[in-house]
């Protein structure tokens, strides 16, 4: 699953700028929705990076239910983390 494809997907554009409010809170919705019907674990894991991307993912506890999958989830978290420049 493309990242690109997904905004398009839940958004009409890959270019979120210029999403308005509505649309980017009913695309995130649809997105949560289609989570937790997902049960292609790539997919899921795909969907959750867009959220948590989103600052809107569900905590992982919820997300996933295999150990392994939240695991890197975590990992996904931490690197984020070390690329995201600091706001002093």
């Amino acid at each position: 699953m493309d990242l690109d494809d997904q905004m398009r997907r839940y958004f009409g554009t890959a270019d979120l700028a210029t999403v308005p409010a509505t649309a980017m809170a009913a695309g995130i919705e649809h997105a949560r929705v289609d989570l937790g019907l997902e049960r292609d674990r790539s997919r899921r894991f795909a969907l959750w990076t867009l959220l948590f991307m989103l600052d809107a993912a569900p905590d992982l506890d919820v997300a996933f239910k295999d150990p392994a999958d939240r695991d890197a989830a975590r990992q996904l978290m931490e690197l984020s983390e070390r690329l995201t420049p600091d706001e002093d």
